[in-house]
């Protein structure tokens, strides 16, 4: 009997090649979407380290996991936030992150009364509450500047020894600062500054602007190298 010849697959039509290799991308890209979620905070950690040109401080098996300074900057402007917003409103504060500093302002209305140097229960609560958080990252920090500034809106209601917005202001600011450290800020880290009604924020005819201008702030300046680092890079150097 004769053999019956082989049929022949036909060719797979264009399309479907087309369409494995879109599967094998979209494949590709959601393992490489589930490898980026899986993430080594240590590993992440001593490389943010060394992408701003510093080492990590390491031990024998591990490396410590201690956020560099741009993560440190935004960790504290957080948790401040996090805090003061349980007890002022949100136009009574202000928190940025700039530069190499994180500013926290408070503005007068909200925290002291008016044309006076004593705090409002509420503020007063808000700004213990910053002094503590302060002092779990206050090592990181060269200097924590304490500025005040003043509007003075009835001269005759000035307290006793107060003559102008410039002793208006100082007075607020110490007032800050002596809270800071009655909650354990090192007092050698603390600044002071008084400015009076001289650095305005704005200076248009505008009441809703205008009431910024009358503030405190507390100005957190970031150490460009770490202390604790570098004792630990001498030693190592030594040994």
């Amino acid at each position: 009997m004769p053999r019956r010849k082989k049929v022949e697959c036909p060719p797979a039509p264009g399309w479907l090649i087309s369409f494995s290799d879109l599967m094998s991308l979209l494949l590709t890209f959601f393992i490489l979407l589930y490898a980026m979620t899986v993430m080594d905070v240590k590993k992440l950690m001593k490389f943010l380290w060394y992408f701003q040109g510093e080492r990590p401080k390491e031990s024998v098996k591990t490396v410590a996991v201690v956020p560099p300074i741009s993560m440190l900057k935004e960790e504290v402007a957080k948790i401040v936030r996090k805090r003061i917003k349980r007890l002022l409103p949100i136009y009574a504060y202000q928190i940025d992150v700039i530069s190499n500093y994180v500013l926290i302002r408070l503005f007068n209305d909200i925290a002291f009364y008016e044309d006076s140097y004593r705090l409002k229960p509420e503020a007063k609560k808000a700004i213990i509450e910053i002094a503590k958080e302060l002092k779990k990252y206050q090592k990181p920090f060269a200097q924590i500047r304490v500025t005040g500034h003043a509007v003075v809106h009835n001269k005759r209601k000035l307290p006793a020894g107060v003559k102008d917005a410039w002793d208006l202001s100082m007075k607020r600011a110490l007032v800050l600062a002596d809270i800071l450290i009655k909650q354990g800020i090192d007092p050698k880290k603390i600044a002071i500054e008084a400015y009076g009604d001289n650095k305005p924020i704005y200076r248009w005819r505008n009441p809703i602007l205008q009431r910024m201008n009358d503030r405190v702030e507390i100005f957190l300046e970031v150490e460009q190298k770490r202390p604790d680092l570098l004792k630990d890079e001498k030693k190592q150097r030594n040994h």
